[in-house]
């Protein structure tokens, strides 16, 4: 009978527990990835108070109340475009590395702690308080007999502020002044740095043309295209604004929010239980003083103010497109130097070789000579005394005149540089 072997099973070993820091790095993954659509923005209104808020696509659209589409400009795909679009009730900001939502109170700013976006808020914190301390109210029409604070701490009537008011610019162009002041700012500093580094390196190339310096002026030339795109995308969707008014009017947010609080005052002054006291203010609209202050201020063609604004700007990055072509106007002058020096240089040694050919083939035909002689037949020279010298010297002679003869030629039919 055969041995029966028994197999002892092998003890099951317990697996170690999980750390607490990889549950706890799984539950922040799963909630980063429940709560995705979230991304952060920063709210400030008009008096320079901020907060900082993270919300879904959902929360902002319903909040500024624009199409689900207009999000996407702000996304990472269009993150190298430029554009400025009007909505009804808000405007949508996209300008390098500031992407923003501006309606008539408030500003809705897109990655606010980045490095970039930084300088942006800082100034925004900066220059709006002091902007909108002069027109808390800015924007709303007030009736003739009603007064309001001016900055000096006076009250005025109704005409006089709405004269102050006009001298602020809205809220919404107030926002995009400093969005393209940053820009620009940023913009000219880049041309600079560009300016910096390029000059130098192409001086030194013209001294020297060597793979070091190709490669730096080559990297150099990727920048500056890469720049003048970036400011190209600027410029033109400054252009295509000023040269629209229709998409200019549209821009006036402040405008369109005040013809709304018009429109609801006057349904709430026709309602039936207020008929009285609304014949009276219709009296107080229909006046002259207040027809004229609705005309001047809500006049739907008069883009003067971000039109002065936009081509003030328009001409700054015109300014820096020119200093962008400047450089790249030095970069083909240099190149066409360096290709004129590298044209010569290969001329030269064209020239150099075409002399070699020509020695070349004048010793050839010596050569040719001592080969003849070199043959092992019968001749009476051969018993001449000291005839290997003088045939040596004639021939090597004859050798020199035949090249002298051909190098003239090449140089007579300008082969050959004098």
């Amino acid at each position: 009978m055969g041995k029966l072997t028994l197999r002892r099973r092998k003890k099951a070993v317990p697996l170690p527990p999980i750390p607490p820091v990889i549950e706890i790095a799984a539950a922040a993954a799963a909630v980063k990835k429940k709560a995705g659509g979230a991304r952060l923005w920063m709210r400030m209104d008009r008096l320079g108070q901020s907060e900082l808020m993270e919300c879904d696509k959902s929360v902002i659209i319903k909040r500024v109340s624009i199409p689900t589409r207009d999000l996407r400009i702000l996304g990472p795909i269009f993150s190298h475009s430029s554009s400025i679009l009007a909505r009804e009730k808000a405007m949508i900001v996209n300008l390098e590395y500031i992407r923003a939502i501006v309606t008539a109170e408030e500003v809705l700013l897109l990655d606010p702690l980045r490095q970039e976006v930084l300088p942006f808020v800082d100034q925004l914190r900066r220059q709006l308080p002091h902007k909108s301390s002069s027109n808390h109210v800015a924007g709303q029409m007030v009736p003739q007999d009603t007064e309001m604070q001016s900055p000096t701490g006076q009250w005025l009537r109704g005409p006089e502020a709405a004269e102050s008011l006009q001298d602020e610019l809205p809220f919404e162009f107030q926002v995009l002044e400093i969005a393209l002041e940053v820009v620009c700012t940023y913009l000219d500093s880049s041309v600079a740095e560009l300016e910096r580094d390029a000059y130098p390196a192409l001086d030194e190339l013209a001294i020297n043309v060597s793979t070091k310096n190709l490669e730096h002026v080559r990297g150099l030339k990727s920048n500056l295209t890469r720049l003048l795109a970036r400011v190209q995308k600027v410029r033109d969707e400054i252009e295509h604004l000023l040269d629209d008014n229709e998409d200019m009017a549209q821009l006036y947010l402040t405008r369109k929010w005040i013809q709304n609080q018009q429109s609801e005052a006057l349904s709430a002054a026709l309602a039936p239980n207020s008929i009285i006291s609304s014949a009276t203010h219709l009296r107080r609209l229909s006046s002259t003083r207040s027809g004229s202050l609705v005309s001047n201020y809500l006049n739907d063609q008069d883009v003067e103010d971000l039109e002065m604004l936009l081509e003030a700007y328009f001409t700054q990055l015109d300014g820096i497109r020119n200093k962008i072509l400047s450089v790249r106007e030095y970069i083909d002058d240099t190149e066409d130097y360096v290709n004129i020096q590298l044209d010569n240089q290969r001329n030269e040694l064209i020239q150099l070789q075409l002399t070699m050919t020509i020695a070349s083939f004048a010793i050839a035909v010596e050569t040719l000579a001592a080969g003849i002689f070199g043959m092992n037949i019968p001749c009476t020279w051969y018993s001449t005394e000291g005839i290997f010298g003088r045939v040596v010297g004639v021939m090597t002679a004859a050798c020199v005149l035949l090249f002298i003869l051909v190098l003239g030629y090449a140089k007579w039919k300008k082969l050959l540089g004098s």
